[in-house]
């Protein structure tokens, strides 16, 4: 049978028992990348993040900020490591259940930091949003107190904000912009 017929239906989670799962296409599984049948983790990547978003799925995240399993995971798994003994525990789990139809040694391509070299594990965070046009306004506002050096800069810097469509406002930086 193709993947098409599976589009739609649903399975049992393999470690959270009476959790279900829904089967849903997505346009990044190939045939040529993977299997066809993957699973969709909404909180760990772009791609899987935006098929749950269009299917109005919710995004948990049942990793924490040191990349242990959190508790809604399952008791088995709570505050394991993922990519160490986390990892095991979750094979022990699906070979427990009959679930494991192979295990293989597999390089997977995270992205690594680049202080202490070791995988990091992507995570959705909880985001807020303001309006552009309240923060442009407020922006300017605040800038047009600044003593400015040399004074002709002023106009640059407000023609730019003005100009601005994307903003970032970053928790980590106490520094301004442009």
């Amino acid at each position: 049978f193709s993947g098409a017929d599976l589009a739609d239906g649903s399975c049992a989670h393999p470690t959270i028992p009476g959790r279900v799962s829904p089967l849903l296409p997505a346009n990044h599984v190939t045939m040529t990348k993977g299997t066809g049948l993957v699973h969709t983790a909404p909180a760990h990547g772009m791609e899987d993040y935006s098929v749950a978003s269009h299917h109005q799925l919710p995004t948990d995240c049942l990793v924490d900020e040191s990349g242990c399993f959190t508790e809604a995971a399952g008791p088995e798994l709570k505050n394991k490591n993922v990519l160490e003994e986390g990892n095991e525990a979750v094979i022990k789990m699906l070979q427990a259940a009959g679930s494991l139809l192979k295990e293989e040694k597999y390089v997977h391509s995270y992205p690594y930091d680049w202080r202490t070299k070791k995988p990091m594990i992507i995570r959705a965070s909880k985001q807020w949003f303001v309006n552009t046009a309240d923060v442009k306004a407020a922006a300017q506002d605040v800038l047009k107190k600044v003593k400015v050096i040399p004074t002709s800069a002023m106009n640059r810097m407000l023609e730019m904000l003005d100009r601005r469509t994307f903003w970032c406002i970053s928790r980590q930086r106490c520094w301004g912009v442009p």
